[in-house]
Formats: structure tokens, sequence, C-alpha cells
């Protein structure tokens, strides 16, 4: 993947230097929250998806938490050439959404991306690096801690720029939910959804999101010039299959579950992931419509 040269977004936050904050208990609600919620939260964060705290207060009945009291951080040093990277992908889904939706009749708000390391408060409680890339919709920011790219290459099996990209595209995509109401939507559903409704729901919530972000690397590098190099749409289907609920639940504990399943099988991901790269069209990507 080759992006050099490209624009860099004015929306990226550098917090590296006050990560690490008090780490406050957290009130998830005023009901009881068995260890089986707590599970399946911690397996939709813990890669690719939302906030494990913002899935627990969902699972309990509750919205996500109050906005944090942290102040934005500093744009990211000139010389950090990840961040550069990060900034020029996140340009890049700025461009192609505020396309799309301005064809649609609409205005689209950019998100912030907050670079953060180890953990960070957030509007969805403390973040951590452990949970990987998160969005959070209370507060409207994508949270990055970059050693989740080292993540990638040596345990996921999902070197290269190209899955470092479809990462944050995929983030991206979590905000794009937001801002057209499927999140508010999804939230309303699962307050009255059995455990395996909710865990079905939350499939779709992240193949959606994985559709959108095929939509951006169509619309992205036919629109602003940048290349993909050979190999570079295998790396991010890698990517998509490395991280499906089937491959990681027989990677942890030998088998997998299909009921527990919060983001979708490998096949189901690349599936999507090809749809909305094939198509470039968001209309494509309606994962709540499909069988």
């Amino acid at each position: 993947m080759r992006m050099d040269g490209q624009d860099e977004s004015s929306n990226v936050e550098d917090v590296r230097g006050a990560s690490g904050g008090a780490r406050g208990g957290f009130r998830i609600g005023g009901g009881r929250i068995g260890l089986g919620t707590v599970a399946i939260a911690l397996v939709a964060g813990w890669f690719l998806g939302i906030n494990p705290l913002t899935v627990l207060g969902l699972l309990s009945g509750d919205g996500p938490m109050a906005p944090s009291s942290s102040a934005p951080g500093a744009p990211p040093p000139a010389g950090d050439a990840q961040a550069r990277f990060v900034s020029q992908v996140l340009r890049s889904t700025e461009v192609v959404w505020t396309e799309a939706f301005r064809e649609a009749g609409k205005t689209y708000e950019a998100p912030k991306l907050r670079l953060f390391r180890g953990s960070y408060p957030t509007g969805c409680g403390q973040g951590d690096a452990a949970m990987g890339p998160f969005y959070c919709p209370a507060d409207r920011i994508v949270y990055l801690d970059l050693g989740f790219f080292e993540t990638l290459n040596s345990r996921l099996g999902a070197p290269g720029q190209f899955a470092q990209a479809y990462v944050i595209a995929h983030e991206v995509g979590h905000h794009v939910q937001t801002l057209l109401g499927v999140s508010d939507q999804v939230a309303a559903a699962r307050r009255h959804e059995s455990a395996a409704q909710t865990n079905a729901t939350s499939v779709r919530v992240e193949l959606q999101a994985d559709c959108l972000s095929g939509v951006w690397a169509k619309r992205s590098q036919s629109g602003q010039g940048w290349r993909l190099e050979p190999g570079d749409i295998e790396a991010g289907l890698n990517a998509a299959s490395q991280i499906g609920d089937d491959t990681l639940q027989r990677k942890s504990r030998g088998q997998a579950v299909p009921e527990s399943f919060t983001h979708g099988t490998s096949a189901q991901r690349v599936g999507w992931f090809k749809r909305g790269f094939e198509s470039g069209s968001p209309g494509q990507c309606n994962t709540f419509g499909a069988g």
C-alpha cells in the first residue's frame, strides 16, 4: 500500500504521554452482571470491536457512559512515521465519507482519532490497549494504541499497511453507523433481546463495519491517487479472516461456539469486506436485511 504524498487529517490527537491514567472503578448499571455477560463483552471488544465497557452497558440495559473529562491531545510529532500513516488513512476516510454522505443528501461529521498508550479514560470508560482498537460512540472518538499493529503482524498473521488501514477503516465504519442512527437503534433493540439475540445483532453490526471498510478501500483508491500493491487485498482479507469469531475461539478454546459469536465467522467477515470493496456502495452493506 502506497500513500506517499497523501494529505493528513487534522483530527488525530496524541495523548501517549498522558496515557495510563487512574483506573477508577466502574458502575455498569444498577443490575447484576454475570460472568457470561462479561465474557461476551470481552470477546466483542477484544479485536476490532467496540469498547467492552460499552457492550456491558448495553447488555445491562444502560446506554454509553458519560463522556470523560480528559483533555484533547496535541498533534503527533512530525517525525512519527506510524502516526503519519494513521493520519493519512483517517484523512482518506474523511474524503470518502464526506462524498458518500453528500450523495445521500447528508453531512458527514468526521471523528477524532486518539493515539494512546496502555490505558486512557474515554467516554465509554477506561480504555485499555489489551482491547485492541475501538470506537466510543459516547465521545465519537476512535482509540488506537499503535502497539496493536505489531499484534496484527506477530500474533494474527496479518502484516502490512493495508491490514492496518483496514483496522482504522473498520472503526470509522462504527462512527458512520453512529451518524446514521444504526448504533442508537441497535442499543434500543438490545434492551429487549435475549443473550443469543444480542450476539446475533452484534454480528450484524460488526459485519456492516467490515463492509463499510471495503467501501472505503474501493472509493479511496479510485479517487485519491494512492495505490494498492500486490498482496494488499489478501493482507486485508487475511486480517478479517484471522479475527473471525470461529478462528479466534478455535485458537483460544479449541472449538467454536456459534451461539456466542459477536463478530461473525472468518468467511462472513471476508465476504462482507469483499462485498463493500467490489461494489463501492454503502447501500450494499445492509447486513440487517441479509439472511
